[in-house]
């Protein structure tokens, strides 16, 4: 873990000397942050020696390159859509070594899979970075940026970038849930298990707008019943799994809840909630109603539903990703992240509270 995080340091500093012998210093440019798991993860963990990586075939099969980049999705994932519609390219992870040049100036992606609000969710994938050291590389990556163009551009810049976060879900299926009896079901009930997700996360927001974000879109968990895996396992007749259903139903609210009291303490609409689990319901609900065939059986994998163990090169493998909602046992297919982050972009308050992404940029646009 220590290894990882001198060599984060080492790749931005580098980078951003060589950035700034050939970017101007008043080059303008919105960066754009990511944190979390493997929902935005762009790559991190292909860095670290971990067993939550995406790095082999077919993963990637639709991405321009057609080849595996550490994303969790047969193409594109959330962040590279958001990215798009930004009109830039999507942030790349913090120890990639094309971090360099204007491509600093665009933000830096942290997230990496199998990670969630507590320390102890993921513990089975060994190495991989959690929130808290996401936040210090984020920090480290403010103070090398202050050392080239002063302290007040750099607060610019993360001031006026746009983060997006996504947590909760692991702390669930691998965590409360990942097994029987698991250390955390037998210290709480659900109901206090959430309260204290709910509070701990706020503790993490919290430090995130001391470092400096101003403008955070905060993904509430998915359907986490519904996924190919929770349907392989626990599904009666294709049904959602109820009691992670269940968990997704109070997480969620108390979440927003959060999200609203921590804007009423900083006296604006600094955290923006995205209603994932509306924008993935009505796929899930109705998937033939969006193009799909099905969204309960994953394009890659094994088993019921392709719902079992991790997609592989030799996992079964659907000919068109366009007409299935999940790429695999846990995550949405390009196409399906498309309808996700439209909603972002356009979405009504009651997937985007308290204003959706458009309405985000055409504000700050305003002098």
């Amino acid at each position: 873990m220590e290894r990882s995080f001198s060599l984060c340091n080492l790749v931005i500093l580098v980078s951003i000397v060589v950035a700034f012998v050939n970017v101007p210093l008043d080059a303008e440019a919105r960066a754009f942050f990511v944190f979390g798991d493997s929902l935005v993860d762009n790559g991190y963990n292909d860095f670290l020696e971990t067993t939550a990586r995406a790095d082999s075939p077919p993963y990637g099969i639709d991405f321009p390159t057609h080849r595996p980049t550490g994303r969790f999705s047969n193409g594109l994932n959330i962040p590279d859509l958001i990215s798009e519609h930004m009109g830039m390219k999507s942030p790349l992870p913090c120890l990639n070594p094309l971090l360099k040049g204007n491509k600093l100036l665009h933000g830096a992606n942290f997230a990496s899979a199998g990670i969630g609000i507590l320390n102890d969710t993921g513990i089975q994938f060994l190495n991989i970075i959690r929130i808290w050291k996401q936040l210090e590389y984020f920090e480290q990556y403010k103070v090398r940026l202050a050392d080239i163009i002063g302290p007040d551009q750099t607060r610019q810049v993360v001031n006026n970038g746009m983060i997006l976060i996504s947590l909760g879900g692991n702390d669930f299926v691998n965590n409360y849930y990942l097994i029987p009896f698991s250390a955390r079901s037998r210290e709480y009930s659900l109901p206090d298990y959430v309260g204290y997700l709910v509070s701990e996360y706020r503790k993490v927001l919290s430090r995130m707008y001391d470092i400096g974000a101003r403008r955070v879109l905060v993904m509430g968990t998915g359907p986490m019943g519904c996924v190919p895996a929770e349907l392989a396992q626990h599904s009666r007749a294709g049904q959602c799994s109820t009691e992670l259903q269940r968990a997704t139903d109070l997480f969620n609210p108390q979440l927003n809840d959060m999200l609203n009291s921590l804007n009423d303490e900083k006296g604006d609409h600094v955290f923006v909630a995205a209603n994932t689990m509306k924008m993935h319901m009505d796929f899930v609900s109705n998937p033939r109603a969006y193009g799909f065939i099905t969204s309960k059986v994953a394009c890659c994998g094994q088993g019921p539903y392709n719902g079992l163990g991790l997609c592989t090169p030799v996992s079964n493998l659907c000919p068109n990703r366009d007409v299935y909602a999940f790429w695999d046992a846990f995550h949405p297919t390009e196409r399906a992240n498309k309808i996700i982050v439209q909603q972002m972009i356009s979405g009504t308050p009651n997937y985007m509270s308290p204003m959706n992404l458009s309405t985000i940029l055409s504000m700050d646009s305003k002098p």
